[in-house]
């Protein structure tokens, strides 16, 4: 069971055309800087994505994904580390390289790796399941008023109970949730400004007015996320229920494990959208679990591997039952898996199989690919 062989698979895979955001709007969703440029100035589906296939010498193959933007200096010291190590050797638990934006890629394709050579699945991994179904909702970036009906429209007709939207102060959000509201009225909604209403005092007076039409599941972000003495007191109008996101991949931003806790000490949300990867989404779970409060798996809207990979973590988590960022391939040309997910809204099924339960499609691959490496 040595790791013989790591392959790399770069590939950039653009989104639908309309799928991010109305027309005439340009406001780029990648919210970390890309070399010398800052945060928010470079959309999501122009930068690559890369995917890892690990080869053991009895030849059993895993596949991971990473998260967008990857730094190739980091995966080959990564690589030269593990190469060569007998998968039995390794702690999953914590992987024997330090914690960076590559480091789910690789625990993604160690753990498939390691479930398909003992005859599992990733959920085994975890600890089984304990939903074989999750819930998941439709996504938008920012909108127009006027576009929001046929996008309501359209997403209910596939059968979404839930929509959630980019938006900053400029947006009449409570226009938004009428229009919303006589298209499906058990349609809710989840607004994501990404800290961007600025201030409590914005904040309670778009809740009020979205209290109003009733449809709001919840506030993720509304403020900057060292306000948490702000979050607090937002939450104990108990109007809309605010949640923090939680996001390990965004490293350099000094977001942890810890920022869960510290916002239960203060009372300040009413529940969580964590990123991370297997490991450490399920200890994120099991502080939401025993705190009594939901979440749901964010994601970076990935292709399919990634997307795999947060079906079994969110199987395995009990209090992961608000609807989750799931949904690559409403938005992206190709989630590059030989069979899609099972995603029938406004529910995603685990895959059958072992591992992870997902196969690349090899030709979609090549379409999208841009570059190749391998490690021996």
């Amino acid at each position: 069971m040595t790791i013989q062989q790591i392959e790399f698979y770069e590939v950039v895979v653009p989104a639908h055309p309309d799928a991010i955001a109305s027309k005439t709007i340009d406001k780029p969703l990648h919210k970390l800087s890309v070399g010398a440029k800052d945060g928010w100035t470079v959309q999501f589906d122009q930068l690559p994505k890369l995917l890892i296939k690990i080869s053991l010498r009895n030849g059993t193959v895993g596949w991971g994904e990473c998260y967008r933007d990857h730094q190739w200096s980091m995966v080959e010291q990564i690589s030269k580390i593990i190469i060569g190590q007998d998968i039995r050797n390794l702690s999953l638990q914590k992987l024997p390289f330090i914690f960076c934006r590559e480091y789910d890629g690789f625990e993604c394709a160690l753990y498939d790796v390691y479930a398909k050579a003992h005859d599992l699945r990733v959920v085994d991994l975890l600890g089984g399941p304990v939903q074989d179904k999750i819930h998941v909702g439709a996504w938008s970036s920012h909108r127009n008023k006027e576009d929001i009906p046929a996008l309501a429209k359209k997403f209910s007709d596939l059968g979404f109970d839930c929509i959630k939207f980019k938006t900053d102060l400029e947006d009449d959000v409570q226009a938004w949730c009428e229009s919303i509201r006589q298209v499906d009225k058990n349609m809710q909604v989840i607004f994501d400004p990404n800290e961007r209403w600025e201030t409590s005092g914005h904040t309670r007076k778009r809740m009020h007015k979205l209290a109003e039409v009733g449809n709001v599941l919840c506030l993720e972000d509304p403020i900057p996320r060292w306000k948490l003495n702000d979050y607090a007191l937002l939450k104990a109008q108990g109007i809309i229920p605010i949640v923090l996101h939680v996001s390990l991949p965004y490293i350099v931003h000094g977001q942890r494990i810890k920022d869960a806790i510290q916002a239960l000490e203060l009372n300040a949300v009413d529940g969580f959208n964590f990123n991370g990867g297997l490991a450490n989404f399920q200890r994120l779970d099991h502080i939401s679990h025993a705190a009594g409060l939901p979440c749901w798996h964010g994601s970076e809207i990935d292709l399919g591997i990634l997307e795999a990979m947060y079906l079994h973590s969110c199987s395995a988590a009990a209090s992961c039952t608000w609807p989750g960022d799931i949904f690559g391939r409403l938005i992206r040309e190709h989630d590059l898996l030989k069979k899609p997910l099972d995603i029938r809204p406004p529910f995603a099924y685990l895959p059958d199989g072992k591992g992870l339960g997902v196969e690349p499609d090899m030709d979609a691959v090549k379409h999208y690919q841009i570059n190749y490496r391998v490690i021996k």
